[in-house]
């Protein structure tokens, strides 16, 4: 029998979607070229900007539209600003200074607050409001709503990441469009609104996507996408069959020849010998899932000192791993990957949408047919 094919959804039909699948943004791996081909596919593709000023993402913007004209997605980061403490940031560079030493380089003298949240971020603001992309998208948090209350008006349409339903009541009021439920599967940076780091114990819950997907679909009213795991189209169709309305996926993508993601981090992926993956702090100064590393375990060692705030950390963060690259080694590297890594597959992102379509038809067919 022919395949079923999924059912258009709200935010899917909103968009022009001919299939429901969304690429995350990653700032280690998104490109223009990669959110064109999976928009011209009929997903969405994405831009991460949240590393970016308004400069430079005006101009990644202005390529994608080069590419294609269909709806794609732009996010930023919403965090709350840093808390400096200069002593706080001696310590850790004190920490790591002898892992510096190893590759010929020292760390700086002080570390700065090197991405500017949009929350503070006007240029970033105003630049959205002349540029009008389909969609923007907020992670870590939410902008004041002045700004949500001008974006929407200007016809974009809004996405905000959730990890709880605390967070995914405060979108709903937000007047936000669409929610991104982040499971605790998920690779990147972890989407919640407070972190407050090594000051207190995490009081995270730990969902996982299929939990907190149904969890968001009984609780609130807005369409919800999942992320987390989801690498196939099985996992696709999963989160369809629970309420999501689309599936949002990243690592699925990183081994696209689109992606800007570096040789090591592909090869590692694809090798059929993927590493476990960990939720890392060390490296930016937020919990992030990546491939267990060098930084992973500067972070577990006893005695070592407390991590300095978000994005504070991710200075020293980038400085060693420039340095280890220089001597051949990546083990420093933020390779984000969520928890299904090892079924990555390198294929051109058309194709692999394309792939993840039909077995998303396929799995909602077979599960019909199963309930026969």
């Amino acid at each position: 029998m022919s395949a079923t094919p999924p059912r258009p959804s709200r935010i899917t039909q909103r968009l022009g979607m001919s299939t429901p699948i969304i690429q995350a943004p990653m700032a280690v791996a998104s490109t223009p070229a990669l959110a064109a081909a999976v928009s011209n596919a009929g997903g969405l593709g994405s831009l991460a900007v949240g590393n970016m000023d308004a400069t430079a993402a005006r101009e990644v913007i202005r390529q994608a539209r080069r590419l294609t004209g269909r709806p794609f997605n732009v996010n930023v980061f919403a965090h709350a600003p840093a808390r400096a403490d200069a002593a706080r940031e001696a310590a850790w560079l004190d920490y790591l200074a002898p892992t510096f030493a190893r590759y010929g380089a020292t760390p700086p003298a002080a570390l700065r607050e090197i991405y500017l949240s949009f929350v503070e971020d006007e240029a970033m603001y105003e630049m959205f409001l002349e540029e009008r992309p389909a969609v923007v998208s907020f992670h870590f948090g939410l902008p004041r709503q002045a700004w949500i209350d001008a974006l929407k008006a200007a016809g974009i349409v809004l996405f905000a990441s959730a990890t709880n339903e605390a967070e995914a009541s405060a979108i709903e009021a937000a007047g936000i469009d669409a929610i991104v439920a982040q499971g605790w599967e998920a690779g990147g940076h972890r989407g919640r609104f407070n972190d407050e780091g090594d000051r207190q114990p995490s009081e995270d819950e730990q969902l996982g996507t299929f939990a907190l997907v149904r969890r968001l679909v009984a609780r609130t009213s807005l369409p919800v996408i999942a992320t987390g795991g989801i690498m196939d189209g099985a996992g696709v169709a999963a989160v369809l069959a629970l309420g999501a309305q689309a599936a949002q996926m990243g690592t699925a993508f990183i081994a696209c020849p689109e992606s800007a993601a570096d040789t090591a981090y592909r090869e590692t992926l694809t090798s059929g010998q993927t590493p476990r993956t960990a939720l890392i702090r060390a490296i930016s100064g937020r919990p992030a899932r990546g491939l267990a590393n060098r930084f992973w375990a500067l972070e577990q060692a006893p005695g070592r000192p407390a991590i300095p705030d978000y994005p504070i950390t991710y200075d020293a963060g980038k400085l060693l791993n420039a340095a280890a690259k220089a001597h051949k080694e990546s083990g420093y590297a933020a390779q984000w990957a969520g928890q299904a890594a090892p079924l990555a597959r390198a294929l051109p992102a058309a194709t692999l949408v394309e792939v993840l379509t039909r077995e998303t038809r396929d799995a909602i067919a077979s599960a019909i047919d199963a309930g026969r």
